[in-house]
């Protein structure tokens, strides 16, 4: 069975930068055709999209409120998807969850087969 975990959250200041991790395990993972996705969520709120990166890691994807401040990147060979995240604001406060798709593309619309537990990200102002 596969399992995703993520990392790296915590409470910081605006303007501070975190780096989240997600990191596969288990199963048949095979991380060479994995698309990623990291998504985010506040109470009483749907969980919104944040970033995406395809499969093949030619195509990379934003939510325009994170643009120019996050970056998703990937490591195959360590079965791991990252966030950089830059110059937070107190509307980054969230729990932030990664995801992954075979074969996925960057669309935001894609629907992930594998979900992490997430991780609390809180931007105090």
């Amino acid at each position: 069975q596969v399992h995703l975990v993520e990392s790296g959250g915590g409470l910081v200041q605006a303007g501070a930068s975190l780096r989240l991790s997600c990191a596969a395990s288990g199963g048949t993972f095979n991380a060479n055709v994995m698309g990623w996705g990291w998504f985010r969520q506040t109470p009483g709120k749907e969980r919104e999209f944040v970033a995406a990166i395809s499969w093949r890691g030619d195509s990379t994807n934003y939510a325009d409120s994170v643009k120019g401040r996050f970056t998703i990147s990937r490591d195959n060979a360590e079965k791991m998807v990252y966030l950089q995240m830059n110059s937070l604001k107190p509307e980054d406060t969230a729990v932030y969850y990664c995801a992954a798709k075979p074969f996925a593309s960057s669309r935001p619309s894609d629907q992930y087969n594998y979900w992490g537990q997430g991780t609390q990200v809180t931007v105090s102002s």
